[in-house]
């Protein structure tokens, strides 16, 4: 059997491609049965994300499953497998189960360190598992591939430093108000930006999101997700007074706050706003004014750009995280090589004990059945004995990778099929 990981990635395709290849759970589903009715096609499981479509088998037949999954992968997108080209890339063995734990870990992400990649291998994980197409090998990298990813975000900081907008804006407010949780927040702007931001303060523990926008409708189904208030453009200005933080992100092509509604709204108190809007939506003035202090792209950006520096360096640290598991992961896989031997050998050992009683049956007469069970249970121990040192040698050889002559010299010399 033999593991193979078979896909495209921001690495190797641009993002037409992986935009075509970009599977909801339904397409993913059908590509997974398709291929596990294939020949050579044991196990599958199939990862779907913005920067990757990757699918994950094990495979009695590699060659065939390579060609099955690339195929697979071409229909799925709408085309042909050459137009695929050099975009897909195949690995197998400790390097497929490598690749997966890196990226269960955010270490081959576009973002290092990124958070959501862990949920996203988990569902593809989950629905592998509800389907029935991914089996024992499979389900066990996909175990060890979350264990990897876990380890390095609890033994490394590499999910310490923020490298979004929305997180990086937070971490700054953090920085000037202390401890964000019940503090009171405006998010001015209902888009993605917006989005973003009041699920970060959520998280956070910020009481009250107050949301401002044009589109009444978006504040409102905003405010209503994150446990809001919407407000009118019309009512801003009240609203700024009351709030420790203001984070805004319109398209609007002229600034939302002046300097001087800043001025009155701070009245001597401190006042964070962080302005992540192009055109800015914030005077640029109002930095100087006595208790506002504001942050722009640029400020964020510069931040975004020292955390991604820290968590390539972290990255580093996790390596050997990921060597470790996948060292664990072979050691495993190993054994799953001499199990058939195993089972032979046993068999062969059960077989001859059956054999010895039948044969020596009409010898028996005079014993009772209790003397029976008594002889029985001596041959089965006497042929236990004698099997259990080399099973034993034989998982030994092979988790040290070196269980090829063990498995060899077994069966020529007990004649195992």
């Amino acid at each position: 059997m033999t593991l193979l990981a078979v896909g495209v990635s921001h690495r190797t395709a641009p993002l037409a491609l992986r935009e075509r290849l970009a599977l909801t759970e339904r397409r993913a589903a059908d590509l997974l049965a398709s291929l596990t009715e294939r020949d050579g096609v044991e196990e599958a499981a199939l990862l779907s994300t913005c920067n990757r479509t990757e699918v994950y088998l094990a495979a009695s037949d590699a060659p065939e499953a390579e060609a099955a999954a690339t195929a697979g992968l071409a229909r799925a997108g709408g085309m042909r497998s050459e137009e695929l080209g050099t975009a897909v890339r195949t690995l197998r063995g400790a390097d497929a189960a490598r690749h997966l734990f890196r990226v269960a870990s955010a270490l081959d992400s576009m973002v290092v360190g990124e958070a959501e990649i862990q949920g996203q291998v988990r569902r593809a994980y989950e629905l592998g598992l509800s389907l029935g197409t991914s089996g024992p090998i499979v389900n066990r990298l996909f175990q060890d591939a979350l264990r990897a990813g876990k380890r390095v975000r609890s033994e490394t900081r590499i999910s310490r430093h923020g490298a979004s907008v929305a997180s990086v804006a937070l971490e700054l407010a953090r920085s000037e108000l202390g401890d964000l949780r019940g503090r009171r927040a405006l998010v001015i702007g209902a888009g993605k930006q917006g989005t973003l931001t009041a699920r970060a303060l959520q998280d956070a523990g910020v009481r009250t999101v107050f949301v401002a926008s044009r589109a009444r409708e978006r504040a409102e189904d905003l405010a209503r997700r994150f446990g809001g208030t919407a407000i009118g453009f019309d009512d801003l200005a009240g609203e700024l007074g009351r709030c420790d933080l203001v984070l805004t992100g319109t398209s609007c092509p002229h600034p939302v706050l002046t300097r001087g509604e800043l001025a009155s709204a701070a009245g001597g108190r401190r006042l964070v706003v962080l302005d992540t809007a192009v055109p800015r939506d914030v005077e640029p003035s109002a930095r100087d004014l006595a208790g506002v202090t504001l942050y722009d792209l640029d400020d964020i950006q510069r931040r975004i750009a020292r955390n991604v520096s820290a968590r390539e360096q972290e990255a580093v640290r996790a390596e050997p995280i990921i060597a470790d598991e996948v060292e664990s992961f072979e050691r495993w896989l190993a054994t799953l090589e001499v199990v058939p031997t195993i089972s032979a050998l046993r068999e062969r050992g059960r077989a001859a004990v059956e054999r010895a009683l039948r044969v020596n049956e009409p010898r028996w007469e005079s014993l009772t059945d209790d003397d029976r069970d008594r002889v029985e249970r001596i041959a089965r121990a006497v042929v236990s004995d004698l099997l259990h040192e080399p099973t034993l040698r034989l998982r030994r050889a092979s988790q040290q990778g070196s269980s090829s002559l063990y498995v060899e010299t077994l069966r020529e010399l007990f004649g195992l099929s």
